[in-house]
This record gives structure tokens, C-alpha cells and sequence, in this order.
């Protein structure tokens, strides 16, 4: 069943830890998930799909703002009645106001949104920027004059898609059950904690020992394992580590003779090497190759990208003997950071021109020694 797109199960909460230790800036958590005897499979690579609930406190307070009871029965977009409260709740997403909410409280009186509309960077900034972004709630408190009924303001929100994780662990190692490594997201601004809806869901919202429906995404057409006895290499930095834990669980249980590499890397050792037993157990038997950038550790900061500059002339070695190269983590900066190095170290190392380099990059890509699950 792992082909499957899609498979749908009821699983159980079964362990909730925190990996970072204290002192660390962030909340890093395993999770263990049982499967509850459904009959799913999953492989390496392949991602956990769940459909979050939003933060009590965020809900009575958009309710509150509204002078609502939360009582109040809406329609939500499948056509099913539910009082305003649950809605809010289960099928609405609370943190990213949508240009239709924004357009009714232009109409309504709220003029001061008007120039976002026609300013592509101050929409986004004022969605997104990390440190001012406004959520539903904040557009409502902004404009108390303005009035909107529950019916209104449900009729012009988005819905809370589902969130992916990628898989933490291999179901042959770990028979009747997935693992997720996820951050709580949680940040202050303007004096209110904004909390990232499915990580918090998952460190607080979701009681160990209780069950909630999730499904398994199949993502093999773009991120499967290589053959048993093919090198490689992983680079996941942070959470992107996940996936790893699982090709190389995966590959431990299995036998499988191919060579393993890791480039991990978070802020400090001491407080943020997550699965740090693991990983130095595999190290230690010479089993996996393991290279660790911690950025905070050091004055001068030293992530994942100069740990491949370091060791460019051994990168190119494994490319060359067949290695396949996999990136997870953080779209925007760190893979597009490592996309440089790799084209670098073709060149310096390979000893290519930069078009050379580009064209064998691209050719790692095409015949899918290249593969990357960025966010």
C-alpha cells in the first residue's frame, strides 16, 4: 500500500519528548505515533499528513472580538453546520488573514488596509514578516469600530490544510508505528505568542494516549531511498534530519551495504544534537559518516554548505563513484545555499568550467541522483 497516495488512519499519541535541552532556543520534539493495527505502510522518505486545531486562546478571542458567544451556527465550505467556536476551531485558518477578509474590512470602513492591496511587498511583509506578521485576530483588534457577523467572517476565510511531516523512522525498524520531528513553532509579537497551529498541536494540543485521524503521503516519485548498495549523501540541518533517520534506520535493519553520510547541523551541541546517541553509535562502528556544523558554537558561524566546501575533494569522489545526494530543511537559504556549494565543489573539486558544472548538476537532478524535500 505504500504506492498509495494517500492512506488514511486513526493513530494513537504514544510518546511526546522534547530532544532540545534546556537552554536551547528552540522546543525540538519526537513523537511516536502507533498506527493502531490499520493496515498502512510507508517507506523512507514518505511524509505524515495531519489536520491541526487551532489554540483555544485564539479562538475565544477572535470570538470575543466578534461580541460573539461562539454558539453560533455557521455553514462551513462542505455545507456542514457547526457552531462558530468548533469552526473556528477545526476549519479555519486563524494565522494567515485572507485578501478577502481584507477587502470586507476596506469595504466596512478599514481604510488604512486599502494600500495593501496594491503593494505585493507590503501584503507579504505584513503577513509574513517574522517578526510583525498579522493574523486574523490582529485585523479584527486593529479596527474595532469595524463589525462583522459570525456567518461574514467565516464566509471570508481560508480553510487549515493539512500539514506534512516527513517520516522519522522506518516501519521495519519500528513495526505498527511512525515518528515526527517537529519544532513548536511559538514567537512573540506585538506582545501575544503566535504559535505555528500543527507543531504546537502536536507538543501540546494532541494528549499522549489519545487518537486523531492523520494519513500517510507516499513522496517516493521524489524523494525514495537509493538502491542497497549506492552511496549517500544526506544534508539536513534542523528538522530536515528526519528523513535521515529514517533511510538510515531503514538501511541498519535492512543490511543494506551502500556507504552513509550525514551533514547534520543546528545552533549548539550541547543543548541541539538531536538522536545524539543514535547517530554517534553509527558513527562510532564506522557505519555512518558523520560531519556536524553547529553555528552557535564558534564566533564566526559555520553551517551545513562550509562542511561540504571543507570536504570537497571526498564529495566529489562519491559523486563520481555513484552517490545519490539528498537535501532536506529550509527552502529559501540553506538549499539554495548547498545548491551553490554542489556546483562549486564540481567545479574546484571536478574540475569543471561553471557551465560544466551546471550541466552536471542538472544531470544529477535528471537522473535523480539529486533530490531535494525543501519547505
Amino acid at each position: 500500500m505504500a504506492g498509495e497516495a494517500k492512506q488514511h488512519f486513526t493513530g494513537r499519541h504514544l510518546v511526546n519528548v522534547r530532544l532540545t535541552r534546556p537552554g536551547s532556543a528552540k522546543s525540538t520534539r519526537h513523537h511516536e505515533i502507533s498506527l493502531e493495527d490499520a493496515p498502512v505502510t510507508y517507506l523512507p522518505g514518505d511524509a505524515l499528513g495531519a489536520q491541526p486545531a487551532n489554540d483555544p486562546s485564539l479562538v475565544e478571542r477572535i470570538v470575543a472580538a466578534l461580541d460573539a458567544t461562539g454558539d453560533e451556527t455557521v455553514t462551513c465550505p462542505d455545507g456542514t453546520p457547526m457552531p462558530l467556536a468548533q469552526a473556528l476551531t477545526e476549519v479555519y485558518n486563524l494565522n494567515t488573514p485572507s485578501r478577502r477578509l481584507l477587502e470586507l474590512m476596506i469595504e466596512r470602513g478599514a481604510s488604512d488596509l486599502a494600500p495593501l492591496l496594491t503593494d505585493a511587498e507590503a501584503l507579504k511583509h505584513y503577513l509574513n514578516a517574522w517578526n510583525d506578521a498579522h493574523d486574523v485576530l490582529d485585523v479584527l483588534a486593529d479596527h474595532p469600530n469595524v463589525r462583522l457577523g459570525a456567518t461574514e467572517l467565516v464566509g471570508v476565510l481560508r480553510r487549515t490544510l493539512p500539514r506534512l511531516y516527513s517520516v522519522a523512522s522506518s516501519q521495519k525498524a519500528h513495526p505498527g508505528q511512525v515518528h515526527v520531528l517537529v519544532v513548536a513553532v511559538e514567537y512573540p509579537i506585538r506582545g501575544r505568542d503566535r504559535l505555528g497551529i500543527c507543531s504546537t498541536w502536536f507538543a501540546d494540543r494532541w494528549p499522549v494516549g489519545t487518537t486523531a485521524p492523520l494519513y500517510l503521503q507516499n513522496q517516493q516519485k521524489h524523494f525514495a531511498m537509493p538502491a542497497p548498495d549506492t552511496p549517500m549523501i544526506m544534508i539536513g540541518p534542523g528538522t530536515g534530519l528526519a528523513p535521515f533517520r529514517a533511510f538510515i534506520e531503514e538501511r541498519r535493519v535492512t543490511g543494506a551495504r551502500g556507504r552513509n553520510w550525514l551533514f547534520f547541523g543546528e545552533q549548539h551541541r550541547a543543548t541541539d544534537f538531536f538522536y545524539e546517541s543514535e547517530l554517534q553509535a553509527y558513527a562510532s562502528d564506522g557505519w555512518l559518516r558523520l560531519d556536524l556544523a553547529f553555528s552557535r558554537d564558534q564566533p564566526e558561524k559555520i553551517y551545513v554548505q562550509h562542511l561540504l566546501r571543507e570536504h570537497a575533494r571526498d564529495v566529489w569522489a562519491w559523486l563520481e563513484e555513484g552517490a545519490e545526494i539528498f537535501v532536506c530543511g529550509d527552502k529559501e537559504r540553506m538549499a539554495a545555499d548547498v545548491d551553490r556549494e554542489l556546483h562549486a565543489i564540481v567545479e574546484t573539486a571536478g574540475g569543471r568550467t561553471p557551465d560544466q558544472a551546471r550541466e552536471y548538476v542538472e544531470h544529477l537532478r535528471a537522473s535523480k541522483r539529486y533530490k531535494r524535500d525543501v519547505y
